[in-house]
């Protein structure tokens, strides 16, 4: 007998209308020099938008399970703008930009006391499990219309 899951319980938080995830560093996050490895950033960005789901109250494995559906990224558009080292701590702030039937846009930037190291724009397209695009659960439009980013 499978045991269901707890949903995903957030370590981050929403502040001002982005939310704010906090990570460290480590070894294996860095290449030969100590520096983070260009594609360990896709990855930061993918446990802060995972996080950011479960903090705006949706269960993304209760839905896939269910035979709804899942994101599948459709876009990521990445630019690098400084080195993070090993040992930093950093912080992954995300906010939605756009909200859409089947699909959310999301701006990610990863910071650095202030700096900001890397930064992405995703679109995440809601697909069934056919893999072909449908409307996002009602649910979840609920709870991401009010997180649309609003500012500049």
């Amino acid at each position: 007998m499978r045991q269901e899951a707890a949903p995903l319980e957030p370590l981050g938080h929403f502040k001002d209308g982005e939310h704010h995830f906090v990570l460290r560093v480590y070894f294996e996050d860095t290449d030969l020099t100590g520096v983070v490895y260009h594609a360990n950033y896709l990855r930061y960005f993918e446990r802060a938008r995972s996080d950011m789901l479960a903090a705006a109250g949706v269960d993304q494995r209760a839905a896939f399970e269910a035979g709804e559906g899942a994101y599948a990224i459709r876009d990521a558009r990445l630019r690098y703008r400084a080195p993070a080292r090993l040992g930093d701590t950093l912080t992954v702030v995300s906010r939605l930009v756009e909200l859409r039937g089947a699909s959310v846009d999301i701006h990610q930037r990863v910071m650095r006391s202030g700096i900001i190291v890397a930064e992405v724009e995703i679109e995440a397209v809601f697909v069934a499990p056919s893999g072909r695009p449908r409307r996002q659960p009602a649910a979840w439009v609920e709870a991401f219309a009010p997180l649309v980013w609003k500012g500049d």
